[in-house]
C-alpha cells in the first residue's frame, strides 16, 4: 500500500510543524483574547465571588444591629466623624459585624458595613 503524497518526504515534518504552530496559536488566542482560564484561576474567582456574596448578604444584619443599638444616634455621629479608612475598625470594635451565634467579628463584613451604601441606609432610617 502506497503512502499518500502528503506523508512522503519532507511533508510529514511540515505537517507536524503546521499542527504545532496551529495549536500554539490557538492557545495564545484563547488565553489572551478568548477568555480561557486555568482551573486554578477559575477556582480563585469562584472563591472571591462567593466570599463577596456572603458578605453582601450579611450587611443588612450588620446595619440592623447598628440601628437597634441603644445609642444608635450617638454611634452614627461618631461614625460620621471617623476617617473613612478607620470606619471598618469602628464597626468592628462596636461588635455590629459579629455574626449571630458567633463570638468574633468579621472584618470584611465591618468594611462592607462601613461603606457608602450601608451608611446611607443607616442614615435614612436612624433617628436624629
Amino acid at each position: 500500500m502506497d503512502m499518500p503524497e502528503m506523508l512522503r518526504g519532507d511533508s510529514p515534518v511540515r505537517l507536524f510543524q503546521g499542527a504545532l504552530a496551529g495549536a500554539v496559536a490557538a492557545m495564545v488566542i484563547g488565553f489572551a483574547w478568548g477568555g480561557w482560564t486555568l482551573g486554578s484561576t477559575a477556582a480563585k474567582m469562584v472563591d472571591e465571588a462567593s466570599r463577596s456574596a456572603v458578605t453582601a448578604a450579611l450587611v443588612p444584619i450588620c446595619v440592623d444591629k447598628f440601628q437597634h443599638a441603644s445609642n444608635a444616634a450617638e454611634n452614627l455621629a461618631l461614625l460620621r466623624k471617623t476617617a473613612s479608612y478607620q470606619q471598618g475598625s469602628f464597626v468592628d470594635k462596636g461588635g455590629w459585624s459579629t455574626l449571630p451565634g458567633g463570638e468574633v467579628s468579621n472584618y470584611a463584613l465591618s468594611q462592607a458595613c462601613a461603606t457608602a451604601p450601608c451608611r446611607s441606609s443607616i442614615r435614612s432610617t436612624s433617628p436624629g
